[in-house]
């Protein structure tokens, strides 16, 4: 893990009271840079969910080699939209939202913008449903205005029946059942399908770092599985071109950029959780990202002298439940959560030789374990450049938005 300055982010912040959220602008424009090198010219459609954050998001847009969101859910699609961020946007995930729905509906000029995923005829009737277009009849579908529809195929590896190795996604998994999804998509009034996308959880989500045998394994798994994928995925992508005119094939994550990229049926990667550096991708052998993003919590008491406890804490990340994700002290060194306690509600407490040191109204500096998880416990980061806040930009909470 690369070192933090905590030291200038003290002095940024002097005047400002913790709990508190920055943002190294260095590490973080260093981070982007980075994924862009290893995209290798394949642009980037940056992962609205691990930012979180309007202002970066549309830092990063001006950035060559980035093009367009990759969003999270329909409302903060149509949300971004309107404020002017991006004209491009792809939500990764199904809707059922009614009335995020309709309001898709009455908005020609956002429907040009944004392209929602399916990945079953469920999802086309759920629509209908919606916009009270349910139910056949002469002439087929009720009709609605033209939705703009993404085909999202499960990336998975399958090596032996019953054996699945990654993420729950869409039920599309052969280039046969993508073709045949794709052709009742075409024959729906008010479905338009112009792009695919396929997520390699098991690669891009997974640390590969250690030298254990279980570190070893899945080194492996990850070299099997990313050439199965292309293969598959390039079948796939060629049957689906068969039925549609595709605009975008969509790939990858911050951990699979390289593998992602080297395959010719991906027009575009997806990115988001390397721009800001998480705890989470300290294993890695793939890359090294700046951690750019942290958070200071204010010492509030000494139970012991070699302990300290901070206010607040539980900044717990999402997934399966595990040591990994919890925050992670940084600065000073040498401190580390205890056991039997790690990060909580309204305390926290550090120990450590450090903890000697630190008294009530001393900071200690933060990690969190996943990227834009961090938005949701902090109305705003201060943008830092140095010594000193270039800018104090909020953060969806901070809008009095919440889309999950």
């Amino acid at each position: 893990m690369s070192t933090v300055n905590a030291a200038a982010y003290d002095a940024a912040t002097q005047d400002l009271d913790p709990p508190l959220a920055v943002v190294d602008l260095d590490a973080f424009d260093a981070n982007a840079r980075d994924l862009t090198r290893r995209a290798g010219g394949v642009p980037i459609r940056v992962a609205s969910k691990s930012v979180r954050c309007r202002a970066l998001l549309e830092r990063t847009l001006t950035i060559p080699g980035y093009a367009g969101l990759l969003c999270y859910s329909l409302p903060e699609a149509l949300w971004l939209y309107r404020c002017g961020v991006s004209s491009d946007l792809v939500v990764a995930y199904p809707t059922v939202d009614h009335a995020a729905l309709r309001t898709l509906a009455t908005d020609d000029a956002a429907r040009a913008a944004i392209t929602i995923m399916v990945d079953s005829t469920e999802h086309l009737d759920a629509i209908d449903a919606a916009l009270g277009a349910g139910g056949r009849g002469a002439d087929g579908w009720g009709a609605h205005p033209e939705f703009r529809v993404a085909l999202d195929l499960d990336a998975s590896w399958r090596p032996v029946p019953r054996l699945h190795v990654g993420t729950r996604r869409s039920p599309v998994f052969r280039p046969r059942s993508a073709q045949q999804l794709a052709s009742r998509i075409a024959e729906r009034r008010g479905f338009r399908l112009v792009g695919m996308m396929a997520y390699e959880g098991q690669i891009a989500g997974v640390p590969d770092g250690g030298r254990g045998l279980e570190a070893r394994i899945v080194r492996w798994v990850q070299r099997r599985s990313a050439a199965e994928l292309a293969q598959r995925r390039g079948e796939a992508v060629a049957a689906v071109r068969r039925v549609a005119d595709l605009e975008f094939v969509n790939g990858g994550g911050t951990g699979s950029i390289e593998s992602t990229a080297a395959d010719p049926s991906v027009t575009e990667l997806a990115a988001g959780s390397g721009l800001l550096g998480p705890g989470l991708f300290d294993s890695y052998t793939r890359f090294s990202p700046a951690p750019a993003a942290l958070f200071a919590l204010p010492v509030v008491r000494r139970p012991a002298r070699d302990i300290v406890t901070v206010f607040a804490g539980g900044y717990v990340a999402s997934g399966k439940a595990a040591p990994s994700r919890l925050p992670a002290p940084v600065a000073p060194a040498g401190l580390r959560l205890l056991g039997v306690e790690g990060a909580g509600e309204v305390q926290t407490p550090v120990t450590g030789t450090a903890a000697r040191d630190l008294g009530p109204g001393d900071r200690v500096w933060f990690r969190h374990a996943k990227a834009g998880e961090l938005a949701e416990r902090f109305p705003e980061y201060h943008l830092v450049r140095g010594s000193r806040i270039e800018r104090t930009a909020p953060t969806y909470r901070g809008e009095a938005k919440s889309f999950g």
